[in-house]
C-alpha cells in the first residue's frame, strides 16, 4: 500500500504503525522548533503560523499544552498584552530556556551527523 504524507509517497503494511512511529519522531523535532522560534517573542498563533511556514504543522491542542509546560519548566516566559483590542499571551525563551535550546541544538546536530553516517554513509555526514 502506498500513501502520501506531507507530499512525500511512502510504502507501508500498517499505516497504523508508521503513524504512531512519525509522531513520535516529530514529538522531539516540536519541542526544539518551538524554542528556536522564540528567540523572538512570539503569541501563539503567530508562533503556529511560522512553524507552519518552515514545514513544521502543529495542531493547537498539541502547541498550548506544549508552551504551558515548557513554561512550567522553566524554560519559556509569557505575559497577557493587549494587541489590535485583543488580549493575547506572549512567550518567549528565558535565560534557561536559551541554555537549554543550545545543548539541545548540539545534541541535535550530533544525533543528526550521526545518522547522516548509519543512514546515507559516511559521503553524507559531511553536509
Amino acid at each position: 500500500m502506498r500513501r502520501t504524507v506531507d507530499g512525500a509517497q511512502y510504502m507501508t503494511l500498517d499505516s497504523s504503525i508508521f503513524d504512531n512511529l512519525r509522531s513520535e519522531l516529530r514529538r522531539g523535532s516540536l519541542i526544539l522548533a518551538v524554542l528556536a522560534q522564540l528567540r523572538t517573542e512570539q503569541y501563539g498563533y503567530t508562533l503556529r503560523k511560522a512553524l507552519a511556514d518552515h514545514g513544521m504543522e502543529i495542531e493547537e491542542s498539541t502547541l498550548y499544552p506544549l508552551l504551558r509546560r515548557l513554561e512550567s519548566q522553566g524554560l519559556l516566559r509569557s505575559e497577557w498584552r493587549e494587541e489590535d483590542k485583543r488580549n493575547k499571551r506572549f512567550y518567549v525563551l528565558s535565560a534557561a530556556g536559551q541554555e537549554v535550546l543550545e545543548q539541545l541544538l548540539t545534541e541535535w546536530r550530533n544525533l543528526d551527523s550521526s545518522l547522516s553516517q548509519i543512514v546515507g554513509g559516511k559521503e553524507h555526514a559531511t553536509r
